[in-house]
């Protein structure tokens, strides 16, 4: 299983009868950076294209979980469920969660709902893996990017995926892409909770 990640626009709100509504979206098109090389190595940086979770995403029949860091022990909602809701559109996965009260009552659902309103647990990360070439022909791409002294990068390799089964996306707290930020919002409520810069991931997936 492959993950990538982002701090990706997610809203919590609650809903009559005490059940969470969460609303998030995978952003693509954004790269992140998942090795800076290291003193002699080459920057690694990937993109995720537009519909590249479509296959999957776009069947209905087709099982996918929202988890807490990728872990299938802590389920938050999923299709199967009839708790999980997934739109492809050209520039992000669009994606509702419903968290029951009942759900609620469960140690590792109240630590992750208590590590969002904190602004601890802020970014996103979906698990996919690529299809078999007799599948697809060219799931993904590796392209330079050239140097960018400004950014401190040079010769950085780029791997494009445009081809991906996703299986799950989960909330996690150090997320490979950067670019969106996470909102936690009461029903209702304008306010939301700023997030802090993540780490980077210093791996590059196959």
């Amino acid at each position: 299983m492959l993950w990538g990640g982002h701090t990706g626009g997610l809203e919590l709100r609650r809903k009559d009868g005490g059940a969470v509504a969460l609303r998030g979206r995978f952003p693509y098109g954004k790269r992140a950076v998942l090795s800076d090389g290291g003193r002699t190595g080459r920057p690694k940086k990937e993109v995720i294209a537009p519909h590249a979770f479509a296959y999957r995403v776009n069947d209905p029949k087709e099982e996918i979980h929202f988890l807490v860091g990728h872990s299938y022990d802590k389920p938050l909602a999923s299709r199967g469920a009839g708790s999980l809701d997934l739109t492809d559109t050209e520039d992000a996965l669009l994606f509702e969660a419903t968290i029951s009260a009942e759900m609620q009552d469960v140690s590792y659902v109240r630590d992750f709902l208590g590590g969002l309103s904190a602004g601890l647990i802020m970014g996103l990360s979906p698990g996919f893996r690529i299809p078999p070439k007799r599948a697809v022909t060219n799931p993904e791409t590796i392209t330079n990017e050239g140097s960018d002294p400004a950014n401190g990068m040079h010769n950085a390799i780029i791997r494009t995926i445009t081809s991906a089964l996703l299986f799950e996306i989960s909330a996690v707290t150090r997320p490979a892409y950067t670019e969106a930020q996470i909102e936690a919002r009461n029903w209702g409520s304008t306010g939301s909770i700023a997030c802090g810069k993540p780490n980077h991931l210093k791996r590059w997936r196959f």
